[in-house]
């Protein structure tokens, strides 16, 4: 994260553990905030401020996964029906904001028309957004959490986007048993799971969790001989795009008032942050951990389900839950995706 803002959460799990929580505070919670909770405050290196991309290359950090067979195997057969229901969210956004409740959730966040305006709404149309969005399952520092992501176009036609944290703790360690379930719907699976081959994200967030580039890539494994594009499809992805515009955010938050079972949406435009604490956008969104890595569309057709992918959820503020940030996809996001679509 930024260095201002690890300053930000370092007050905030200070306060946390107090019982008592900052005005503007931040709730970027990713992995590392777990680990904190049980042991001492690991430093964090200053943010890479000045540099979107080195001069002479990209920023890009990898890392191999689960490539031979006996590795896919191991992370298939670990996520049993037990694992995956007691895995946790991995960036737990309300810890320290407070729980929303049933008694205050928006009354409308069961259901929407598609297309109308929405802060957290159950996506009932279908649609290729229902095939390509689904939830990951990962371990990190011996814990199984959850996040979002979306299947995207790619050479290699195995690629999916989300969010940094749910792929490395920042400058920490990278995840473990990692397997991606598309269209994953009150525990069915209709298109099985697809574990992790190699998984990229930027330099500034493997140096020092900079939350301007908390996204991540994650090139997959075949499954039954097919890629997950000839399997679920995939939607476009951009870089660069014009910022404030309308947009579609996806993602299967857990914490209440949501259960992880079913994929959710807000929609609205977008700003800028107003702490100015990142470069990243808002969105009017009440969706709670577990949303992590969840697509955010642009050009998006309700009817048809279809988008260009421009950001991802990343965080909230603790002061203001019902907004969620994503970072803009500029130039060292393009150089994570160029680089793992092609590995």
């Amino acid at each position: 994260m930024t260095s201002s803002l690890a300053l930000l959460a370092a007050a905030s799990l200070v306060t946390w553990l107090t019982g008592a929580f900052p005005t503007g505070a931040t709730t970027t919670e990713h992995p590392a905030w777990v680990v904190a909770a049980v042991r001492a405050i690991r430093p964090v290196e200053p943010a890479v401020r000045k540099a979107d991309r080195p001069p002479g290359g990209t920023d890009v950090v990898e890392h191999t996964a689960a490539e031979t067979t006996a590795e896919q195997r191991h992370v298939l057969g670990y996520w049993t029906p037990q694992r995956m229901a007691a895995a946790v969210p991995i960036d737990l956004l309300d810890t320290l904001s407070g729980v929303l409740t049933e008694t205050n959730a928006p009354a409308h966040r069961q259901a929407a028309l598609p297309g109308a305006p929405t802060n957290g709404s159950r996506w009932t149309a279908g649609g290729l957004v229902s095939r390509t969005t689904g939830r990951v399952f990962l371990t990190l520092g011996g814990v199984d959490f959850v996040c979002s992501a979306s299947a995207v176009r790619s050479a290699n036609r195995d690629l999916v986007a989300t969010a940094g944290h749910c792929v490395k703790d920042g400058a920490g360690a990278w995840a473990d048993n990692w397997t991606f379930v598309p269209g994953y719907d009150q525990g069915r699976q209709p298109y099985g799971q697809f574990t992790a081959r190699r998984m990229f994200v930027a330099g500034p967030w493997s140096r020092s969790a900079d939350d301007n580039h908390d996204i991540g890539m994650v090139a997959l494994n075949m499954r039954g001989g097919k890629h997950l594009a000839d399997v679920v499809g995939f939607q476009e992805i951009a870089f660069g795009t014009p910022r404030g515009r309308q947009t579609y955010g996806f993602g299967f938050p857990v914490d209440p008032p949501y259960n992880g079972e079913h994929l959710i949406y807000c929609s609205g435009p977008v700003r800028a942050d107003p702490h100015d604490q990142t470069r990243n956008q808002g969105l009017g969104c009440t969706m709670t951990a577990g949303s992590s890595g969840g697509p955010w569309f642009t050009a998006f057709d309700p009817g048809t389900g279809r988008g260009t992918i421009t950001s991802v959820n990343s965080f909230k503020y603790s002061d203001d839950r019902n907004t969620m940030y994503g970072p803009y996809f500029g130039d060292t996001a393009k150089d994570v995706y160029t680089t793992a679509e092609r590995s």
